[in-house]
């Protein structure tokens, strides 16, 4: 069982583009979006996903992650509960850590939110100048409640 340790902020500005070492497309949906674990299908590129996470506890949830075919993913995907969600994943290097921008553009009215995944939930972090205010365990910010 894999813990996922990870920490949300709003973006102010688009300036993390220029930072980018690289940017993914990603549409993905539901299969389950109850509280206490969501069912994810995640197109990635040219690969696909099952991704099972359980409640967020603070900045900690389980996940489990499996590759599948991208044709079965495309088919799951007709049965997602709610919005399909797309999105351009930039990534970006500042101080030593990974950060994941998602610029959402389906459904357009989500705001742009960063992502780091952590060692543990009182890692220090600095935060680079396009970060914004923290939304970290708000379930407002959560893709599986578009």
């Amino acid at each position: 069982m894999a813990l996922e340790i990870e920490r949300k902020f709003l973006v102010n500005d688009e300036s993390y583009k220029k930072l980018a070492l690289r940017k993914r497309h990603i549409i993905q949906g539901y299969l389950s979006r109850r509280k206490e674990a969501t069912v994810r299908i995640r197109i990635m590129d040219d690969s696909a996903r099952i991704t099972v996470k359980s409640v967020t506890v603070n900045a900690t949830r389980h996940e489990w992650e499996y590759p599948i075919p991208v044709d079965d993913a495309k088919e799951m995907l007709e049965l997602c509960e709610g919005n399909i969600i797309e999105k351009t994943r930039w990534i970006i290097l500042d101080s030593g850590m990974t950060w994941e921008i998602d610029e959402f553009h389906q459904p357009k009215s989500k705001p742009t939110v960063a992502e780091i995944e952590l060692d543990n939930e009182d890692s220090a972090i600095n935060l680079p100048s396009f970060i914004g205010m923290e939304v970290t365990g708000d379930p407002a910010y959560y893709n599986s409640n578009l």
